[in-house]
């Protein structure tokens, strides 16, 4: 097997990664390097960078405001931004609900939503899981029942795991439309709802590490304009699965096991392990699994690979990519050893990176790795991943 980039692909590479070097400022590399917390305000700042470059919407068609990419350049475009230090572009208006509207909402829809995605004007919440239905989205129990003059759905449920919800103003979410379907999947619509409705209150959930990024969300008689109703009645099952299939293939997160991986040579260095044979054999085997990933993804975009297995080819990328950067984040606890052990909320911001009682370098490592505890579960547990993966090749045999 051989995988080459053309020469038309190396140059742009060149391209983002100048840009990334020159544009970025330079207190939000600073975060993402030493792993600090990303405030709201720095995403946005980046993220208006990349619209006004034309680059914040890689997936999305020309036509809309995307770059038009290929699929490789978008590979590309993922991979040295990160590595360029750059944060991850994380709203689900760009990454989920952009791609689900341009496929199947109104014109009217796109008009008044794509524009305010794409300045970072208007952040949407994914409202997806709940208390009795995380992975297995089929049971989702929050109702929608359409008022008699089929003006309004009136909303009641709870929503939980709901990212960087505290930042959001609208909120796409599955709902139960009718509760009588032959199969729970057929019951599901797809809404979009407004944060400030009355009705809706957000609590924000404490994480290992002491942050608030998820939160829950109590929908108590929330009015919906039917107006706000993606696609047909009944159908949005159908559309959450073409979303997730666009969330779990960044997952794999292959940039980001490069940048760690990168950090913990430099952290080895910096401990005195540079040449600790164990520790260089267990970066070594990271180097090889972190190649076979990428070169499944790379594989699996080329024009000429034949799939058996349709589909099932995110969740293999998310599986393979999320167990790999939770352990390369354990052994950067591993290397930082007793250094890593204080831990402060505080010193993760960079306005107090000098209250922090250890080197810089090492004082948000526990933090980034009971972080990336989440990442084989949000998304569809890891679990259930390799359950579509064994069905889908089953059924392929």
């Amino acid at each position: 097997m051989k995988l080459q980039f053309t020469p038309e692909e190396d140059a742009f590479r060149l391209q983002v990664r100048e840009f990334v070097r020159q544009q970025l400022p330079a207190d939000i590399k600073r975060k993402v390097e030493l792993g600090l917390r990303i405030e709201h305000e720095d995403y946005v700042t980046w993220f208006r960078i990349l619209e006004a470059r034309g680059w914040l919407t890689p997936s999305w068609p020309a036509e809309h405001g995307g770059p038009g990419w290929t699929h490789v350049q978008r590979y590309i475009f993922d991979e040295e931004t990160q590595l360029g230090g750059a944060p991850r572009i994380i709203a689900s208006g760009i990454q989920m609900l952009g791609p689900v509207l341009l496929a199947f909402g109104t014109e009217e829809q796109k008009r008044r939503y794509l524009p305010d995605i794409r300045q970072s004007n208007t952040w949407w919440a994914q409202g997806f899981s709940e208390p009795g239905a995380g992975s297995d989205l089929a049971a989702v129990r929050t109702t929608a029942v359409l008022e008699p003059d089929g003006r309004h759905f009136v909303v009641n449920g709870h929503k939980v795991w709901t990212s960087y919800a505290h930042w959001c103003s609208m909120m796409f979410a599955l709902v139960r439309t009718d509760p009588n379907a032959s199969k729970p999947q057929e019951g599901i619509s797809f809404l979009l709802i407004d944060m400030k409705s009355p009705g809706l209150t957000v609590r924000p959930i404490r994480m290992l590490e002491g942050g608030t990024d998820l939160n829950e969300c109590y929908l108590d008689n929330v009015r919906v304009p039917v107006e706000n109703l993606v696609g047909e009645l009944n159908q949005g099952w159908s559309y959450g699965k073409y979303l997730l299939g666009h969330e779990r293939t960044g997952i794999a997160g292959i940039g980001s096991c490069k940048q760690q991986l990168a950090r913990a040579h430099q952290l080895a260095r910096q401990q005195g392990l540079g040449e600790d044979p164990l520790l260089q054999a267990r970066l070594a085997q990271f180097e090889v699994e972190l190649m076979a990933l990428e070169f499944t993804a790379l594989r699996l975009l080329s024009p000429h690979q034949q799939s058996r297995t349709p589909g099932v080819e995110a969740s293999m990328l998310k599986v393979r990519g999320t167990e790999l950067r939770q352990a390369i984040y354990e052994t950067l606890v591993d290397i930082a050893g007793p250094d890593a052990v204080p831990f402060s909320l505080a010193a993760q911001e960079l306005e107090h990176l000098d209250q922090a009682a250890v080197d810089q370098a090492l004082v948000a490592l526990t933090a980034n790795c009971l972080d990336s505890r989440k990442v084989t579960i949000y998304g569809g547990t890891n679990e259930v991943q390799r359950n579509l993966i064994a069905r889908a090749t089953l059924d392929a045999y």
